[in-house]
C-alpha cells in the first residue's frame, strides 16, 4: 500500500465509526463496562468522536504531508498502549501504520477490547492491513519501540529497550490559567478539561493557576453542572478517601460535594482532587509555568488567550499533529 492507499483507508475507518448506530454504540459500551468500569457510554463515544476529529482525508494529508512516510522498507514497531482512557493508544496505533511500518502492539487490559474493535473495522476497509498489525503479549524482535507508562515504567523501559530507536513517555498532567474575569459559562467549559473521563487522562485538567486573591465562588458554582460524577462510586470512592485524609490531618480546603480544591504547588492531583496555586502577576505566572514544562502535557485558558494554550474545553480534543509528551511521533517513525 502506499500513503494515499494508508489515507484513504483510514478515512473510511472514520466515516465507518461516525455511521454506527445507536444500538451498535450501545452494545460495543457495554462490552466496554465489562471490562473497565470507567469506560461508560458517554466516554466510549466522546473517544471515537475525537479520534474522528483526524480521521478525514483532508486532515490525514494535511497533517502527513510534511514528511517522507514511503520507507524503503517496513519495519516492525513495538507499541505498549496506555488504558486510562478509551483509545488512548489509537494514535500511535494510527502513526505507525500511516507511516507504511508493522505494528506489534501490547494492548493494556483495561482498554483492549475497543482497540480490538478498530483494528477488526480497519480489516474490513482495508484485508491488506491484517499483515502490519499484530497484538501480543510481548514486545519483541522490533526495530522501534513506542511506550507510554508511569515515571517508575519509563525507567524500566528505558533500559530494556536501551539498543533499539525509542520513545519512551512518562507521567504528565495538565494545567489551566484563570485571570479572575472569566464567565459561568467559560468555567463551566474549564469543567469538561477537569472531570471528562473522570480526570484519568493526561489532559485532564488537575492544577489552576489563579491570582492572588482570586474568589472561587464563581468556579464552584459553574462546577455544580458536574455533580452527576457523584454517580460514579470508584470516583466517590477516591473523593471520600481524600477528604477524610484532609479532615484527619486538619488541612484547609475547598469542597464542593464531589470535587476537591486544595492549595497545593505539586503539579499531579490525585483522583477528585484539583490543586490550584496562587501567582503575582504574568511573570510570576510564566516562571511557576516555565518551571513546571517538562510535566506538563498542555495548558488551558479561557478562548486560548495564553501563549501555546488551548481554550477551556479542548484539552480532550486534539488534532493529529498535537504529540504526547510533545515528541513528534511521525518525525520519529519516518526516520
Amino acid at each position: 500500500m502506499n500513503l494515499s492507499e494508508r489515507i484513504e483507508a483510514f478515512s473510511q475507518l472514520g466515516a465507518n465509526t461516525e455511521a454506527l448506530t445507536p444500538a451498535e454504540l450501545a452494545t460495543i459500551a457495554a462490552r466496554v463496562l465489562i471490562e473497565n468500569p470507567w469506560f461508560t457510554k458517554e466516554n466510549v463515544v466522546l473517544a471515537l468522536s475525537g479520534i474522528r476529529l483526524f480521521l478525514t482525508k483532508d486532515a490525514l494529508t494535511q497533517w502527513t504531508s510534511n514528511y517522507n512516510l514511503e520507507p524503503k522498507s517496513s519495519k516492525t514497531v513495538g507499541v505498549a498502549f496506555a488504558g486510562n482512557i478509551p483509545l488512548v493508544g489509537f494514535h500511535d496505533f494510527l502513526a505507525v501504520l500511516i507511516s507504511g511500518h508493522s505494528l506489534v502492539g501490547k494492548l493494556s487490559h483495561q482498554d483492549s477490547y475497543l482497540m480490538m474493535i478498530m483494528k477488526n473495522m480497519l480489516l474490513s476497509v482495508e484485508p491488506r492491513f491484517e499483515q502490519r498489525i499484530q497484538f501480543a503479549e510481548r514486545l519483541k524482535n522490533m526495530d522501534a519501540v513506542i511506550a507510554t507508562g508511569s515515571d517508575n515504567t519509563s525507567r524500566y523501559f528505558e533500559y530494556y529497550f536501551r539498543n533499539i530507536p525509542h520513545i519512551i513517555r512518562k507521567n504528565r498532567s495538565s494545567a489551566a490559567v484563570i485571570v479572575g474575569e472569566e464567565s459561568v459559562e467559560e468555567l463551566k467549559e474549564l469543567g469538561k478539561d477537569i472531570f471528562t473521563y473522570y480526570g484519568l487522562g493526561c489532559r485532564n485538567v488537575s492544577k489552576i493557576f489563579v491570582p492572588e486573591q482570586y474568589d472561587f465562588s464563581t468556579l464552584i458554582k459553574a462546577l455544580d453542572d458536574y455533580s452527576s460524577v457523584g454517580y460514579q462510586h470508584k470516583y466517590m470512592n477516591n473523593y471520600d478517601y481524600q477528604k477524610s485524609i484532609l479532615i484527619m490531618n486538619n488541612i484547609p480546603f475547598l469542597d464542593t460535594g464531589f470535587l476537591i480544591l486544595k492549595e497545593e504547588a505539586a503539579l499531579v492531583s490525585p483522583l477528585s482532587v484539583v490543586y490550584y496555586e496562587y501567582y503575582a502577576d504574568q511573570h510570576d505566572l510564566q516562571q511557576k509555568l516555565t518551571l513546571q514544562a517538562n510535566k506538563l502535557q498542555c495548558i488551558a485558558s479561557a478562548n486560548a488567550w495564553y501563549s501555546q494554550s488551548v481554550g477551556f474545553g479542548k484539552t480532550q480534543l486534539p488534532s493529529a499533529n498535537e504529540y504526547a509528551d510533545q515528541i513528534d511521533t511521525l518525525e520519529f517513525l519516518s526516520r
